[in-house]
C-alpha cells in the first residue's frame, strides 16, 4: 500500500514539475522552459554592471560585465553612421531636398553628422565666431517654433525663456537658487552684434560653467536655436526676426519669403546667397561632430 502510494505522490510530484517547467511567460515573469532551445537567449541588460557569480566557482575567477564587455565609448572621431548624412555645403534647404527625395531623387536619411572643423580652444572660439556668418537655414515658423521648443528643454533653465540669463535656476522665484555662475544675458548687445559662430561654438563646446550640448542637439536643431536666440534679440530691439522678415541681422540670416523669392526668380542672387554660406567651412578639419540621429 505505501509502495503504491508513493508511486503515485512520485507521479504527481513529476507532473506538477513538468507543467511549472514549461509555465508561459506573463508580467515580469519570464516562465519556465524546459531544456530551453537554443533560439531563446538569457536577456542581459547591456548598462548594468553586475558580477557574472552564477558563471564562476571562487572570487578569483569573478569578473564584472565592464571587465568581459567594456563600458560604452563615443565612436571614433569623423565616423558617420552607414547610409546616414548631413547638411554639409552650399545651400542646406535645397540639398536636403535632393537627399530626401523631394527633388525626384533617392531618399538618405539626414541624421545631423557635420564635420565641425574648430577645435576647444579660445583661439579657436575667436576664429569660429569671425569665419562662421550665415545661418544656412532659412527663417522659418516652424524653424522658430522648433527652435524655441528645444532652448525650452535645455536652455531655458538657465538663460530663461527670453535668453535674459534669468532661468528658474537663478531667478527669485526658486528659494533655492545657488548656482555657481550667473547665465549669460543672450540679450546683451556683446551677443547680439556677434557673429552665429560665437554661440554656435558655444552649443559645440559649452563655456565656463555651461556643457556643451554637441550630442544633444543635431546640426540643423543648433542653427534652430540660434534663430530662436536671434527672434528675441530681435524683439528687445523692436525689430524683425521672422519668416516674412529680418531687419536685425540680414547678413547672418535669411527669412523665408526672400528665400522661396530667390530660389524662384533662379537669379544671380541664387549664386550670391550659396557663396555666403559657404563662408562658414573652413579648408582645413581639425575635429568632427559626434551628433548621431
Amino acid at each position: 500500500m505505501s509502495k503504491y502510494f508513493l508511486s503515485i505522490l512520485l507521479c504527481l510530484s513529476g507532473g506538477a514539475l513538468m507543467i511549472q517547467s514549461c509555465s508561459p511567460a506573463h508580467g515580469n515573469s519570464t516562465g519556465h522552459e524546459y531544456m530551453p532551445d537554443m533560439a531563446h537567449s538569457i536577456a542581459m541588460e547591456a548598462m548594468k554592471i553586475d558580477e557574472y557569480s552564477t558563471h564562476t566557482w571562487d572570487k578569483q575567477s569573478t569578473r564584472t560585465l565592464v571587465e568581459l564587455w567594456g563600458t560604452p565609448r563615443m565612436p571614433i572621431k569623423g565616423t558617420i553612421p552607414r547610409g546616414s548624412v548631413g547638411l554639409m555645403s552650399g545651400d542646406a534647404i535645397e540639398m536636403k531636398r535632393e537627399l530626401t527625395g523631394q527633388n525626384k531623387g533617392i531618399s538618405t536619411p539626414i541624421n545631423g553628422n557635420v564635420p565641425y572643423y574648430y577645435t576647444n580652444t579660445e583661439e579657436e572660439r575667436t576664429r569660429a565666431t569671425k569665419e562662421i556668418v550665415m545661418n544656412p537655414f532659412p527663417i522659418t515658423a516652424d524653424g522658430l517654433k522648433k527652435g524655441k521648443e528645444l532652448w525650452t528643454i535645455y536652455c531655458g533653465i538657465c538663460h530663461g525663456a527670453k535668453c535674459a540669463g534669468n532661468g528658474y535656476l537663478v531667478s527669485d522665484e526658486n528659494p533655492n537658487a545657488k548656482y555657481p555662475a550667473q547665465p549669460a544675458n543672450l540679450i546683451l548687445d556683446t551677443f547680439a552684434n556677434s557673429n552665429n559662430g560665437r554661440i554656435y561654438h558655444a552649443i559645440m563646446y559649452g563655456k565656463n560653467v555651461m556643457g556643451n550640448y554637441a550630442d544633444k542637439l543635431s546640426y540643423e536643431e543648433r542653427w534652430q536655436v540660434i534663430h530662436y536666440i536671434r527672434s528675441q534679440q530681435a524683439e528687445a530691439k523692436k525689430l524683425d526676426y521672422d519668416e516674412h522678415h529680418n531687419t536685425f541681422r540680414p547678413l547672418q540670416a535669411i527669412s523665408d519669403s526672400a528665400y522661396q523669392a530667390t530660389m524662384a526668380a533662379k537669379s544671380p542672387s541664387t549664386k550670391a546667397v550659396s557663396t555666403t554660406i559657404k563662408k562658414m567651412e573652413p579648408v582645413k578639419a581639425t575635429g568632427t561632430d559626434n551628433k548621431s540621429k
